[in-house]
């Protein structure tokens, strides 16, 4: 293995162990040394990949957003129908709150960190854009599907999606087990809005 490749899987295994500690503690409340204490890795070791924590947080919500903007790929590839693609989609967005809430609550926190921490807003930006078009890719197969055109732009869909999966992640983080089914309920609403009579 070549040094620089050696040098990046180092930084995305500090990124692991970084989104544990920061899922778990917040933005905030976390430090590169509460990182480093969850995980195998020194404060030493952390600080010398990553100059400080806003480096840290920002290489790690890439390396996750990462992987999550393709989690619906299957859904539309596997999708033969109108209906099958909205009651896949449906349930793999509760599914993902129930699996990983606390990188979803992280992601959340950035944002909102983002329209006061500077550094943050063009990473959050670029990943918000990307997440944009994953849900778009949705919506664009759901419209085909259905042989009618989608009613509304990108970033209105998204928007809606985005706004219902926040509310759902909120309810369920505090203690309320039905507000996943409510989030599938609320998608097979929403999604025929989407697009044109």
């Amino acid at each position: 293995m070549r040094a620089v490749d050696k040098f990046d899987a180092r930084r995305d295994q500090l990124a692991e162990s970084a989104l544990k500690t920061l899922g778990e503690l917040g933005y905030a409340r976390t430090t590169l040394r509460e990182i480093a204490n969850n995980s195998p890795f020194s404060h030493g070791v952390v600080h010398y990949y990553f100059q400080d924590k806003l480096e840290l947080v920002i290489h790690s919500v890439r390396y996750y957003k990462a992987r999550c903007v393709t989690r619906y790929d299957s859904v539309i590839a596997d999708a033969t129908t109108a209906d099958g693609l909205l009651d896949a989609f449906a349930d793999k967005l509760a599914e993902t709150i129930r699996d990983e809430a606390p990188m979803h609550r992280l992601w959340y926190d950035l944002r909102t960190q983002s329209m006061f921490e500077e550094q943050l807003r063009e990473a959050v930006t670029s990943i918000d854009r990307t997440l944009q078009e994953m849900i778009w890719r949705v919506v664009s197969r759901y419209a085909e599907l259905a042989d009618r055109p989608a009613a509304l732009e990108p970033q209105v869909a998204y928007g809606m999606l985005d706004g219902l999966f926040q509310q759902a992640l909120l309810e369920h983080v505090g203690g309320h087990p039905e507000s996943l089914a409510t989030l599938v309920d609320q998608v097979h609403a929403v999604m025929p809005l989407m697009l044109k009579r």
